[in-house]
C-alpha cells in the first residue's frame, strides 16, 4: 500500500467484477470533496484498465497510482473538482 496519499475513504470491491468496481467508485467519488483521495481495493484484474479508463475519461477525477500486489489491485483516485 502507498503511504504517499492522505486517504479520505477506502472502497472495498473485492470479489466484484466489471462493471461494479467502476459503478461503486463513481458513487463514492461523488460523495467526496475536492482534493479527497479514494482508495479502491479490488480483486478483479480488469479493474486496472477499467479504472484507468474511467479516470482518464472523467472530468474531476485523477488517477494517482495503481498498485498490484498478490491478488489485490489497489487504486488511488483523487477528486479534483
Amino acid at each position: 500500500m502507498s503511504a504517499d496519499y492522505d486517504i479520505t475513504e477506502t472502497l472495498d470491491v473485492k470479489g466484484q467484477s466489471c462493471p461494479m468496481p467502476i459503478v461503486k467508485s463513481k458513487q463514492a467519488i461523488d460523495d467526496l470533496e475536492s482534493g479527497d483521495v479514494l482508495e479502491v481495493v479490488a480483486t478483479d484484474s480488469g479493474s486496472m484498465s477499467d479504472i484507468r479508463g474511467w479516470a482518464e475519461g472523467t472530468n474531476g477525477v485523477e488517477l494517482l497510482e495503481q498498485v498490484e500486489s498478490d491478488d489485490l489491485y489497489t487504486h488511488y483516485v483523487k477528486k479534483t473538482d
